[in-house]
């Protein structure tokens, strides 16, 4: 039978998971982005070197399970002489896996901006610089506002797997309350409705601010 009340006296513990889960998700995404913002633009340089190289770090990330990733952070390089806790593996792994899909829909959103554009700059005297600064990152980031919130909602669930590295974050505060109360169908369900009410509320924020952002683009 459901007991709403288990879930009342150990609000405060789910809170503390909460409070660790939003504080590795905003460093991560705040990572993610300028590390898949760097690899955006080696993407598409003309050093072929520098697309080399941004094209593997892509193509490596992409392809290696986050789990393994994390175990071989936490676990592994310590071997090595390499000390991190599990707050800083989490955010470190979070922002170099989630960079590569930054990374592709950053470029995504330059590659379809209108040569015409940039044509245009070039010729009212704009520097390359100033063409990426004012005009191609802004139009790019604007147009990529929902692909690149998707992203971000899936680095914070994600964060739901670092529960394997002893990270106290939510998922793993549910584990604890849920091994010491025996009722793990309230708790869980409370996980559940949680993320769900999370990634509803943050898609609708992020469909209304691409609304905002491109409402002089709409016919």
């Amino acid at each position: 039978m459901l007991d709403p009340a288990v879930m009342m006296e150990y609000m405060p513990a789910f809170w503390d998971g909460f409070i660790v889960t939003a504080e590795v998700s905003i460093l991560s995404i705040i990572g993610s982005f300028i590390i898949g913002l760097l690899i955006a633009l080696l993407r598409i340089s003309e050093n072929k070197v520098c697309r080399f190289a941004a094209l593997f770090y892509v193509d490596i990330f992409r392809n290696i399970p986050f789990l393994v990733l994390i175990f071989f952070a936490y676990y592994g390089l310590p071997e090595v002489g390499i000390y991190i806790d599990a707050f800083w593996t989490g955010c470190f792994t979070l922002s170099i896996a989630v960079a590569a899909y930054v990374a592709e829909t950053i470029r995504a959103g330059i590659q379809n901006i209108d040569k015409g554009i940039i044509e245009a700059a070039k010729s009212f005297g704009f520097k390359r610089v100033q063409i990426y600064t004012k005009i191609i990152l802004p139009i790019a980031i604007t147009s990529s506002i929902r692909p690149l919130g998707s992203v971000f909602i899936n680095l914070i669930l994600t964060t739901s797997i670092l529960s394997a590295i002893t990270l106290g974050e939510l998922t793993s505060a549910s584990k604890i309350i849920a091994s010491t109360t025996f009722r793990p169908f309230e708790v869980y369900m409370f996980l559940v409705i949680f993320y769900g009410v999370l990634t509803f509320a943050l898609s609708a924020v992020i469909a209304g601010w691409h609304k905002y952002l491109n409402r002089y683009n709409e016919a």
